[in-house]
């Protein structure tokens, strides 16, 4: 690394790239940005926290062409859902230098499979158990919102020459302490995303009673039917880590994360987290009423590139998964239509 300053590409233009831009803008690191709409986006971009804390910076490069913002690099962030990953890796793999770093935001969505299949088997990756930040895009390209950090994170290294100096320039660059953990399944399975949206998507919708005349809380309007689904498909998912010698340390129960007992005390728990509060149902609004967007992201990630890789090792390893089957059976037939 020059000066030990990296240079960082991050790829993608979404929530989760704004936000990484502009907490590492605000350390003095180089950041260029690999994303479909360059023309969008500013070079000068800002950040705020839910306490009005700023960061902010002016970028380096900006572009759609892997070739212009990716030799340079030191540190390749992907902050991309599920389907652009593969392509994406595809795209920048003749510009990687011998020495560059490849990582994913998270890791839940498929990265270390297609990683594992695209790029040079002694490339050194990363991915992340969760998301750092709780990200949301005020102005595209621009302003962006820092709803939630978290206390710590964890993340598997491969192919590095020293783990620990890689995992110290992870901790300084997100300013949250890292925890290495040892297989990469440990962090491409999830109880995050894949099952707490699944399961609450299926809850809200599956009796297909559709028409609302208002836009939901996904977390705030949480009901303990929910909480319910959930449960049980962490008990599918525990079995399944348990077969695959994964410990509850690495990826606890949901009711140990989230400090709850029963179904009920979930709910309240999951209603009361402030990041959560303001965050709004994926719905769309059709003549006067709110029907859900089975476009948006909680569909075309979390069945696809979430739910699906649980499902799939379940079945391969004879896991009983009835309600994971039936949630991601539904879920995708939505996709379908």
């Amino acid at each position: 690394m020059k000066d030990n300053t990296p240079t960082l590409c991050i790829c993608g233009g979404g929530s989760l790239g704004l936000v990484c831009a502009g907490v590492f803008l605000s350390e003095g690191l180089i950041v260029n940005i690999l994303t479909g709409h360059p023309e969008k986006w500013s070079k000068e971009i800002v950040v705020y926290d839910s306490d009005k804390k700023s960061y902010s910076g002016v970028l380096n490069h900006i572009s759609d062409k892997a070739g212009e913002v990716v030799p340079e690099a030191d540190i390749i962030l992907l902050c991309l859902p599920g389907y652009l990953i593969e392509k994406t890796l595809r795209e920048i793999k003749p510009y990687l230098k011998k020495d560059t770093s490849v990582g994913s935001i998270v890791a839940s969505t498929g990265f270390f499979f297609s990683a594992h299949d695209i790029l040079p088997k002694d490339i050194q990756l990363f991915g992340f158990q969760r998301v750092p930040f709780i990200a949301r895009q005020r102005e595209y390209g621009r302003i962006g919102d820092l709803l939630g950090y978290k206390p710590s994170l964890n993340v598997v290294i491969e192919n590095s020459r020293d783990i620990e100096k890689t995992r110290l320039i992870l901790e300084q660059i997100f300013q949250t302490p890292v925890k290495t953990l040892d297989n990469y399944l440990e962090v491409s399975l999830t109880n995050s995303n894949p099952i707490l949206h699944t399961g609450r998507l299926y809850t809200m919708w599956s009796k297909d009673d559709f028409k609302k005349d208002r836009q939901s809380f996904f977390y705030k309007d949480w009901t303990d039917e929910a909480s319910e689904c959930l449960i049980k498909m962490d008990n599918e998912f525990q079995a399944l880590l348990r077969k695959l010698n994964i410990g509850s340390e690495v990826i606890p129960p949901l009711l140990d994360y989230y400090e709850s007992t029963d179904s009920h005390s979930l709910t309240l728990k999951i209603k009361s987290i402030p990041a959560f509060r303001e965050i709004l149902s994926p719905m769309i609004k059709v003549d006067e009423e709110w029907h859900p967007d089975f476009n948006s992201r909680y569909f075309t990630e979390d069945f696809p590139y979430g739910l699906r890789f649980i499902r799939d090792l379940a079945h391969k390893h004879s896991v009983p998964c009835p309600t994971i089957d039936k949630v991601f059976e539904w879920g995708m037939s939505k996709l379908k239509e």
